[in-house]
């Protein structure tokens, strides 16, 4: 079996990433040989001693921002035909599912985590190809947003879930809805009951009351989602 998805993360940070990846599902998909990752120091790329990836800001003012010789080299040095070349940035479109999904369509991936105060904005002019945010709050680098983005496409590959492939069909936010409520057994914990209408055994009613909860907890949570 070939490799269905080649991913590269270049960050100053590989150890963050090793761990998350190299565990449970990420780590199953990986030994199976339907994805490969890759992990890219960009201090390998620097070219003085102290091996600097960062410099103040021109014009002044707080922090430093992260040079763009090293990631331009980096980026360079795994980039082919096709690559999409994603920068990690509270300043990039929301990450949603349908993102997931277009980008587990993908064959290269190639991920720059930024750190202190971003990067040079001619890396983000000149080089990327996406800008992706996982949400409206600052992190102190992008390597943790990356291994999240990671996380939900490497799981939408083929063969990856196994068995469970079909439960992504059903997973929130893979229609405009919300997924309904899920419960296992037992049946009654501690008083807590499991509705009666999903131990009745009747598939039609388990489904219109499962499409009647996605709604109502869409509707209650995230009423976005149902605006024209």
């Amino acid at each position: 079996m070939g490799l269905a998805l080649d991913i590269d993360i270049i960050t100053i940070f590989p150890g963050m990433l090793t761990g998350y990846l190299g565990e449970s599902m990420m780590k199953r998909a990986s030994e199976a040989g339907l994805v490969r990752f890759s992990y890219i120091d960009l201090r390998d790329f620097t070219t003085d001693v102290h091996r600097t990836t960062d410099d103040r800001p021109y014009g002044g003012g707080p922090g430093m921002i992260m040079k763009p010789e090293p990631i331009f080299k980096a980026v360079e040095s795994v980039r082919r035909e096709g690559s999409r070349i994603i920068l990690m940035t509270p300043q990039g479109a929301p990450f949603r599912q349908q993102t997931a999904v277009a980008l587990a369509a993908e064959t290269h991936l190639v991920f720059i985590c930024g750190h202190y105060e971003g990067v040079d904005e001619r890396v983000r002019e000149f080089l990327v190809t996406d800008e992706i945010s996982i949400g409206d709050y600052v992190l102190t680098n992008g390597a943790l947003a990356s291994a999240v983005v990671i996380d939900a496409v490497v799981r939408l590959l083929p063969g990856v879930l196994g068995a469970g492939e079909e439960a992504t069909e059903q997973e929130s936010f893979r229609r405009p809805l919300l997924e309904f409520p899920q419960y296992t057994r037992p049946a009654d914990y501690n008083g807590m009951q499991v509705p009666e209408i999903l131990l009745s055994g009747n598939h039609p009613a388990i489904a219109r009351w499962r499409e009647e909860q996605s709604m109502k907890r869409t509707s209650e949570r995230r009423p976005d989602m149902l605006a024209p």
